[in-house]
């Protein structure tokens, strides 16, 4: 993974995308700069930073335009705007869930996710176990 440099070709077969959407995509992240590209017969894509320092909750952020300030513009039903912009008792609920998801992604690395699907999961456990202990250990002091 770091170092190594794929073809838009290439990128887009092991993902199953068409060469159309993968060049969307390396063309998004690498204005972003998370990739870096490179002309010529030995260029092609590659990770701009190590996988072990690009975090998964930077990769969504720059991927997903839906944010959650967007959310009341975008989920505002068959009019221009949601009708409860001005008092919503569901938006905290949406602004809370977001945060939680987003402290989530915020620990898991691009490097943690390479292997297989038991490795990650197995990985991943443990990175919830040392929340878990570290939120126990804030509300005992």
């Amino acid at each position: 993974m770091d170092g190594e440099s794929l073809t838009l070709n290439q990128i887009a077969e092991r993902e199953g995308l068409s060469v159309a959407n993968a060049g969307k995509l390396m063309w998004i992240l690498n204005k972003a700069g998370l990739v870096q590209s490179q002309r010529g017969t030995k260029g092609g894509y590659s990770l701009a930073r190590a996988a072990s320092d690009i975090r998964l909750n930077e990769v969504i952020r720059i991927l997903d335009e839906d944010t959650v300030d967007r959310f009341c513009e975008t989920h505002a039903g068959v009019l221009d705007v949601c009708i409860h912009t001005s008092d919503c008792g569901i938006r905290s609920v949406i602004v809370g869930l977001h945060e939680i998801v987003q402290n989530a992604l915020s620990e898991i690395t691009l490097a943690q996710l390479v292997g297989s699907e038991a490795k990650v999961g197995a990985e991943l456990h443990q990175i919830r176990k040392l929340q878990l202990q570290s939120r126990s250990m804030r509300s005992a002091n």
